[in-house]
């Protein structure tokens, strides 16, 4: 169904400058910058993309001092190196911490598993736009052979089987492929005491445009070559999955909404429905690893059962997102739980 309403809607502006922006991104060549732009890194990753031919490149955003999420995430999502004969590779995207044994933790960890790109600022909340520039500048640099790109935060669960699938079926629309939950009509956090605050001198309208949820989406590389390029347009002072989408809005692309990409939201465990969905936010470490052992070990889904392994998914979430809505009332209103 999906791939019917890919093929029916139209998602890039055919506008001259969007154009123009299209070819820039379609020249751009990093090669004469790689030695100057790898010294900015602490670990920079250079060579985790040398001589491939990358199909799906997994970037997940983690903190330094959370080895063990890493460590899990490696064991259980993250693991595929191949399907159906396509290259996979992974990369763990990290700021860096004061703690000096914390960081020679992130550097025995990149020598072990060549698979962490560390950059040289503070990690911390507002830092997060910052680990998206990184992101985009070391994909450009470093791994431009890559058709696509997951993004996901580190509490993200992801079936990357089921998403690589689907990718292979939108290789013919690699300009306009910027896919996940989309939010709409979200407000600018105004409030000066909140980390989330946005200054009116970094965003001025009253709704951000249609974005991508931070918690996973995936973005083709013609796509993320045109958000580089005019990233310098975009204020970092936004929180990071709107940085993301403006960009996208001045590279003229317009984001995809995919059902079977969770946003924000967690997605009570049913074998059947995760076989089928792309990703599921909040998954904690045990839960992690029942779900990635079950859905190996299992048997594939009938089609019926697909199907209603996807609306309990549906009426689960439905009623996971009105009981945490009441308990938000409740407490509002001086009655704790």
């Amino acid at each position: 169904m999906e791939e019917y309403f890919l093929q029916a809607l139209p998602f890039s502006y055919s506008d001259g400058k969007f154009v123009e922006i299209r070819e820039r991104a379609r020249l751009l060549d990093m090669h004469l910058l790689k030695d100057n732009i790898s010294q900015s890194y602490i670990v920079s990753g250079s060579d985790m993309c040398s001589q491939q031919d990358v199909f799906l490149l997994l970037v997940i955003f983690s903190s330094p001092e959370n080895k063990t999420r890493r460590e899990r995430i490696r064991n259980t999502w993250a693991n595929t190196t191949s399907i159906k004969g396509h290259i996979v590779t992974r990369v763990f995207m990290i700021g860096k911490v004061d703690s000096e044994f914390v960081q020679t933790d992130v550097f025995n960890e990149s020598q072990v598993y060549q698979d962490i790109v560390q950059g040289g600022f503070l990690e911390n909340y507002i830092k997060d736009t910052t680990k998206t520039i990184m992101m985009m500048e070391w994909i450009v640099t470093f791994c431009p052979n890559a058709r696509f790109i997951l993004k996901a935060e580190q509490e993200t669960f992801v079936n990357v089987q089921s998403l690589a699938g689907y990718l292979l079926s939108l290789e013919s629309r690699m300009d306009d492929i910027y896919i996940g939950k989309i939010n709409h009509h979200n407000l600018p956090d105004r409030d000066p005491q909140s980390p989330k605050y946005v200054p009116v001198s970094a965003y001025s309208q009253t709704y951000y445009p249609d974005f991508c949820s931070g918690s996973a989406m995936a973005i083709s590389q013609n796509v993320l070559r045109k958000m580089y390029l005019v990233s310098g347009n975009v204020s970092p002072l936004l929180p990071s999955e709107v940085f993301i989408g403006i960009c996208a809005q001045w590279a003229g692309v317009i984001p995809i909404p995919s059902s079977r990409f969770s946003g924000s939201k967690h997605i009570r465990y049913n074998r059947c429905c995760y076989h089928v969905i792309f990703s599921s936010s909040n998954i904690d470490d045990m839960e992690l690893s029942t779900v990635w052992k079950d859905l190996r070990e299992s048997s594939k889904c009938s089609k019926l059962e697909t199907y209603y392994g996807l609306v309990s998914c549906k009426v689960w979430s439905y009623f996971d997102q009105f009981n945490f809505f009441n308990m938000n009332k409740m407490s509002n209103m001086g009655w704790h739980i």
